[in-house]
């Protein structure tokens, strides 16, 4: 399997390159250059598979150049830190299908791709004998679970940017208690937008990428894409053997784009999912995309469900590429448009090619207290906010004709002050929560400014 970018300019490059390489080198995104799709006869044998014999499953037609043993090592020893034996489990409440995926080290959806991704990094910094330096962006969890992937690994050094004082307070300590020396973390006077737009413009210098050997962990990077479409497989073959029923929807609570594409991706392997669902909170940029072909950027507004207060989405070029056609020319068109304008209008023929595919709905903090407050004295479940505006969006659009699978991407506890405000309590704390405001924290503070945090790299790299 090789891989191209959404721009053109590159392609043929091996998935191990493709780790390595992250943002590619023409700006674009990377994309498998075919898509494999599965049989129904393939897809029913996924059913009866634990979650480590179906990611090597899914993932080994993507990672063709890794022998197929380590590759099995490196997933099985990459699900073995998860508290659940079935790593993803389904749960049922209240007619609604709840895929639960925090059971990972720092109780987040995004511990799925990134502590493989952490272990694809070592595994082939050894192979290489070269060391990396990662720079990433997070609007809260995906900070916490890149530095649980890479903390303490050799060859490896990490820059985590979040936005100051815009991440929940656990999400905060998540990131600034890991104080291995291999660990920077910068809390960044702005908004998770200018800490993404940074990544972005340092990963386009690329003397300065080559020369600090930077590496991504973002959803930029291909990997993390692809180690997210295994659950869809998964929750998928749970739902289907206990229904019956072939198809599904996914309800998605999103902000860059990147865990609804990864369920895109699985429905062109051939997975039978009906529609996917795109739930957002205010910053609803993605939502007015799809539903009035409008995309165009607003403020960010804070929000109960802050890893979600997104107004750029990363992974929409990704997207964009499979609906011009994999035309790259169109794409760099329609994103050097973006980039001058900051909105893009798609004509009605476009927005029917995205109806079918999606469905989109809007919820605001009122109604994701709301229903964290109903489904909680409803079924005795506590959903956190992001999940609760997954739930409220498939409960709006009346899906009745297949069953609903919602992404649970992080554990109530992480919220706990919008969880406390809708049922009156905290919800009960895991024990890897237990005394994290007691522990020894290392940040710095850093004005939103490329020079600067390129000055920090430069001043910190052993």
């Amino acid at each position: 399997m090789k891989y191209m970018s959404t721009r053109g300019e590159v392609r043929g490059i091996p998935f191990k390159d493709a780790v390595m390489m992250g943002l590619a080198e023409d700006g674009g995104l990377l994309l498998p250059e075919e898509i494999p799709v599965l049989a129904d006869h393939e897809l029913d044998a996924l059913a009866d598979l634990t979650y480590p014999e179906l990611a090597f499953q899914i993932i080994s037609r993507y990672a063709t150049d890794i022998p197929a043993a380590d590759l099995k090592e490196l997933i099985d020893r990459s699900y073995a830190s998860f508290t659940h034996p079935a790593v993803t489990p389904v749960v049922k409440k209240d007619g609604v299908y709840i895929l639960e995926l925090f059971h990972g080290p720092t109780l987040a959806f995004k511990d799925v791709a990134l502590q493989l991704l952490g272990n694809l990094f070592e595994y082939l910094l050894a192979e290489r004998g070269e060391k990396m330096n990662i720079i990433g962006a997070t609007s809260g969890d995906t900070g916490s679970a890149a530095i649980y992937g890479v903390r303490g690994k050799q060859n490896i050094n990490i820059f985590i940017l979040h936005p100051l004082k815009k991440v929940s307070p656990i999400q905060e300590l998540q990131m600034t208690t890991v104080t291995e020396e291999n660990v920077f973390n910068l809390a960044v006077d702005g908004t998770f937008d200018d800490c993404q737009s940074i990544v972005k413009q340092i990963f386009n210098d690329l003397e300065f990428k080559r020369e600090f050997a930077l590496g991504a962990v973002n959803s930029i990077n291909w990997a993390r894409v692809l180690a997210q479409v295994v659950y869809y497989f998964y929750a998928w073959a749970q739902v289907s053997k206990e229904t019956g029923e072939r198809e599904v929807y996914f309800s998605v609570p999103t902000g860059n784009f990147g865990d609804i594409f990864a369920g895109y991706i699985a429905k062109r392997m051939g997975l039978p999912i009906r529609r996917l669902v795109l739930a957002t909170n205010a910053n609803d940029i993605l939502s007015r995309f799809i539903t009035a072909g409008d995309y165009s950027i607003s403020e960010v507004n804070p929000t109960y469900s802050p890893s979600m207060d997104i107004q750029i989405a990363s992974n929409f070029e990704r997207y964009l590429f499979y609906l011009y056609d994999e035309n790259p020319g169109m794409v760099r068109n329609v994103m050097a448009t973006f980039q001058e304008s900051g909105a893009l209008q798609f004509p009605q023929p476009l927005k029917y090619r995205i109806a079918d595919e999606f469905l989109a709905a809007t919820v605001n903090d009122e109604r994701t207290v709301e229903t964290i407050r109903s489904f909680h004295a409803e079924t005795g479940y506590t959903l956190d906010p992001h999940t609760a505006v997954g739930v409220c969006a498939a409960r709006d659009l009346q899906l009745d004709d297949a069953p609903v699978i919602c992404l649970a991407t992080a554990h109530p506890a992480k919220f706990d002050q919008a969880v406390e405000k809708a049922i009156g309590q905290k919800p009960q704390r895991p024990a890897s929560l237990d005394g994290i405001e007691d522990k020894p924290a290392r940040c710095s503070v850093i004005e939103a400014d490329e020079v600067a945090i390129k000055a920090y790299v430069e001043e910190h790299v052993d």
